[in-house]
C-alpha cells in the first residue's frame, strides 16, 4: 500500500495524531519499566533460601532460664536440650538471625589486616555444632567447624578471644571475594589483628534483610559461635506436617522449664518467608493493575481517534470505494495510519523508557533497565493499536459507496 497518501492525510491532522503518539510514548515509557519493576519483584520473592524452609520453625522468648546459673550459656544449653527432646525434632539450634526475618547482623570483610576499605558487607550467622544439619545447609566444599573451633559469644563480646579462626562461606561470597579461585584455605579479616580460614563452602545461605540486589542477598557467612540465650532465637527442625503440633508442644515445653518466660513469637519459617514478601506481591499487584489501566487508557484514546477520523472521512471513503477500493483496502489504510503513529509514539517511548530507567537507578538503586524489555513493550503496544483500530476501521471498510457519496 502506498503510504503518501497516509502521510499526508496526518499533515493534515498533526494535533490529534501527536496527541496520540505521545499517549503511545508515555505507555511504552512507563510499560517497559513496571514490567521490569514486576519481574524484579518476583524474582526477589523468590530468591533461594539455602535452608530447610518447610521444615523448620523459629521461638523468639524473653525471660530467665530454668536454673540460678548466671551463665546465659548454661541456660542456653539448657533449653536446647528441653526443645530437642520433644517429639518429633531432628535437631535444634539457637541463632542470632534467621532468614527473612526483620533483625540483622552484618559486618566488613577485608582480604588484608592493613585494607583500607572493606571488601564485602556479609550477612553474619553465628552457629554452634548443630545449625548446618539443622537449617539443613549444603556444603558444596571444604568441611563443617571442629569442635576445637567454637567460641562462647560471651567471650568475644567481652574481647576475651581472638576472632572466629575459621568461617563458612555462600559459593556467592566466595565468588566475590576471590573470583574463580579456590575459596578454601583463604583468609579473611574480620577486624585487623588475625585472620580467619575459610574451612567451607554453602550453594546457598540468604541474609535477613536485603535491597534490591540479588547477589548481595547471598553474600553470608556462618562463624563458629555459641550464643547465649539473650542474643539468640531458637530453630527447630521436624516434618512439615508437624511443625503446627511442634510449636505447640514447644511454647508449652519453654513454659515448664521457665514459668517466668515469655514468648516473643513462634512461627514456621515458610510464613516468615511469606510476611518478608508480602509487600513485593502487593506491589507486583498494584503495579499489574497501573499496566492494565494505562492500556485501556491507551486502547480508549486510539479507538477514539480511529472513530473521529471515521466519521469526518465517510465522503472520502466513498469516493475511494466508488473509484474500486476494497473493503480489505479500506481496512489496511486505517490499519497502516495507525501503525505508523504507533511506531513514532514507541519510537519516543523507548528513549523515555530509558530516562525513566535512569532516574530510578539514582533515587531507587535499581538496576538498569535490560534491553529486551524495549521490544517487549513495542510489540505489546502495536498489537494493542492494531486491535483498538480494528472496530472503527471494519465500520469504515462497511460504509456503502453511494451513502458515502451522498454524504454531505
Amino acid at each position: 500500500m502506498d503510504i503518501a497518501p497516509i502521510l499526508a492525510a496526518l499533515k493534515r491532522q498533526k494535533t490529534a495524531a501527536a496527541l496520540i503518539a505521545i499517549e503511545i510514548a508515555l505507555s511504552c515509557a512507563i510499560i517497559c519499566n513496571v514490567l521490569f519493576l514486576i519481574t524484579h519483584r518476583l524474582e526477589r520473592s523468590h530468591v533461594p533460601s539455602g535452608v530447610a524452609e518447610d521444615e523448620l520453625v523459629y521461638i523468639r522468648t524473653a525471660g530467665i532460664g530454668a536454673s540460678g546459673e548466671d551463665d546465659p550459656m548454661v541456660r542456653a544449653k539448657e533449653d536446647l536440650g528441653a526443645l530437642s527432646s520433644l517429639p518429633g525434632v531432628k535437631s535444634a539450634t539457637i541463632v542470632n538471625q534467621i532468614p527473612f526475618g526483620h533483625s540483622s547482623w552484618n559486618t566488613g570483610v577485608k582480604l588484608a589486616p592493613d585494607q583500607q576499605h572493606t571488601s564485602a558487607n556479609v550477612g553474619a550467622y553465628y552457629a554452634d555444632e548443630h545449625l548446618l544439619d539443622t537449617f539443613g545447609l549444603k556444603l558444596i566444599a571444604g568441611r563443617g567447624f571442629l569442635p576445637d573451633e567454637f567460641l562462647n559469644f560471651e567471650d568475644v563480646l567481652k574481647g576475651k578471644v581472638d576472632p572466629p579462626s575459621a568461617v563458612i562461606i555462600t559459593k556467592t561470597m566466595a565468588t566475590r571475594l576471590f573470583g574463580n579461585e579456590d575459596a578454601i584455605g583463604k583468609s579473611i579479616y574480620l577486624d585487623d589483628t588475625k585472620p580467619t580460614r575459610v574451612v567451607g563452602i554453602v550453594e546457598h545461605l540468604v541474609r535477613p534483610n536485603f535491597g534490591s540486589d540479588l547477589i548481595d542477598a547471598d553474600t553470608s557467612m556462618l562463624l563458629p559461635v555459641r550464643l547465649s540465650l539473650g542474643y539468640g532465637q531458637f530453630v527447630l527442625r521436624t516434618d512439615p506436617a508437624n511443625r503446627d503440633a511442634l510449636i505447640a508442644a514447644a511454647k508449652k515445653k519453654l513454659k515448664s522449664v521457665s514459668p517466668n518466660r515469655i514468648v516473643l513469637s513462634a512461627d514456621k519459617l515458610s510464613d516468615t518467608r511469606s510476611k518478608y514478601f508480602k509487600q513485593d506481591r502487593v506491589m507486583a499487584g498494584l503495579l499489574i493493575a497501573v499496566v492494565v489501566s494505562l492500556l485501556i487508557v491507551t486502547a480508549l484514546g486510539i479507538v477514539g481517534l480511529a472513530s473521529f477520523w471515521v466519521q469526518r472521512r465517510r465522503r472520502q471513503i466513498g469516493i475511494r470505494r466508488a473509484l474500486g477500493a476494497t473493503r480489505a483496502q479500506i481496512l489496511h489504510y486505517f490499519q497502516t495510519e495507525n501503525f505508523l503513529i504507533v511506531t513514532v509514539g514507541i519510537a519516543l517511548g523507548m528513549l523515555g523508557a530509558y530516562a525513566i530507567s535512569g532516574w530510578l537507578m539514582q533515587q531507587y538503586e535499581l538496576p538498569r533497565l535490560p534491553f529486551f524489555y524495549l521490544p517487549i513493550g513495542a510489540l505489546a503496544l502495536w498489537a494493542l493499536g492494531q486491535l483498538a483500530v480494528l472496530a472503527p476501521a471494519l465500520r469504515a471498510a462497511s460504509v456503502p459507496p453511494a451513502t458515502a457519496t451522498r454524504t454531505v
